[in-house]
């Protein structure tokens, strides 16, 4: 017997063209198996990127309890197989949360991303205004951020601009920057 390509024939349907319209719209995108499977790998490292985080900025990750939790029990799971069952979970977790913001979140911790150099940059910008005297800038970084003291941070300043008269080192300007960093970037 000859192969040959036998065609199915085509269904007649008795609906109105109105509910094939309909059925059309309502119709789920294919997704292979492949891409599904790479999007589990890549929520799965998401995961285990927010297991390496230290617990001051896992704690600022946007994820559910649930997902906090299973997380929690990754990090003390020492049994290889079960750290990869467990890790999977994570992944089939991960399909719920808002992967957006999660990402975007990790990115700001990240010091290779973008999001971590914009934030850098506009620290030192901040630090330079400072320095240079600008009292619109301090009072408003104090109206938006009231952690900051307010007396420690113009001594700060004060020391960094005599630093900056008198040809030293930075060492002022540098605890400047860690202070104000540590009181805009760490809320």
């Amino acid at each position: 017997m000859s192969k040959k390509n036998h065609k199915r024939p085509a269904r007649i349907d008795t609906k109105s063209s109105e509910t094939d319209a309909e059925s059309t719209a309502d119709e789920v995108e294919f997704i292979s198996k492949s891409s599904r499977k790479r999007e589990m790998t890549a929520l799965q490292k998401t995961g285990e990127a927010m297991l390496a985080l230290p617990a001051k900025q896992f704690a600022k990750v946007p994820i559910t309890p649930l997902l906090r939790e299973a997380l929690e029990l990754a990090a003390t799971l020492k049994n290889r197989e079960g750290k990869r069952r467990q890790m999977q979970y994570v992944g089939k977790l991960m399909r719920s949360e808002d992967h957006e913001k999660i990402t975007a979140v990790l990115a700001s911790f990240d010091e290779n991303s973008r999001t971590f150099r914009l934030q850098f940059e506009r620290l030192e910008k901040l630090r330079d205004e400072l320095i240079d005297g600008d009292t619109e800038a301090l009072t408003h970084i104090l109206e938006q951020h009231p952690v900051l003291e307010r007396q420690h941070l113009r001594q700060l300043i004060r020391q960094a601009s005599k630093e900056r008269e008198q040809n030293k080192g930075p060492a002022a300007s540098r605890k400047l920057f860690k202070y104000l960093r540590l009181a805009i970037l760490e809320q």
